[in-house]
């Protein structure tokens, strides 16, 4: 899940690359790449708008710019107060990112305190990680990585991207979903619960402790 709302920043920066070509990066394109890892995105976006640049040409200056606006990410409505409440209650916490080890850390430069509460982080470029999302393996290696390790069955999924979601469903987990509201209806009935925003979340729904 994406606790910062960064695909704004994905957008602007992916959309001034396409732009330079005379190409438009929509939401038909976009909902293909939400979640997946940066490579992927990059072939993805250059074979789908048939952009006159390599893949690789691609990913380097995406990443160029994206680590310059990474640190100014700010986190989604409610995720602080979900997470400071769970790990009050001593719920076990992780996050499983499509994000390189790079690219996490820029994003959680000014978040450092918080995202010090998880119990540990699954990254796109984990040594141990075969498939990224949408399959599930992110999330079946996160899963496992609790002490002792936790059941699929057990397990609260927060996605924003359908490729996460599908892959959270195959790992057997429950999902709730907070997309962006211009994501296509269809991508996102699937999921366990559908929100507008964490804000929203109840936590006993799901057995949880409810919020003070």
């Amino acid at each position: 899940m994406e606790y910062f709302d960064t695909e704004s920043l994905y957008a602007k920066v992916y959309g001034e690359i396409c732009e330079r070509f005379g190409k438009t990066y929509g939401w038909d394109v976009k909902s293909r790449v939400l979640g997946r890892q940066a490579p992927e995105v990059a072939e993805l976006i250059q074979s789908a708008l048939d952009l006159p640049i390599t893949k690789e040409e691609f990913l380097t200056e995406s990443r160029m710019k994206l680590e310059k606006i990474f640190p100014t990410a700010e986190l989604m409505p409610g995720v602080s107060k979900l997470i400071h409440h769970l790990h009050k209650h001593k719920i076990p916490i992780a996050v499983a990112s499509s994000s390189s080890e790079a690219s996490f850390q820029t994003k959680t430069t000014r978040h450092k305190d918080l995202f010090g509460l998880f119990h540990h982080v699954v990254l796109g470029d984990d040594p141990e990680l075969k498939r990224g999302k949408p399959h599930p393996d992110p999330f079946l290696l996160c899963a496992k990585r609790f002490q002792p390790p936790v059941p699929p069955e057990k397990c609260l999924v927060f996605e924003d991207s359908p490729q996460g979601v599908k892959g959270a469903l195959e790992a057997g987990m429950q999902v709730v979903m907070i997309p962006d509201e211009k994501l296509n209806p269809d991508l996102k009935k699937d999921a366990t619960l559908l929100l507008k925003s964490m804000e929203d979340f109840q936590p006993e729904l799901f057995g949880l402790p409810a919020y003070d």
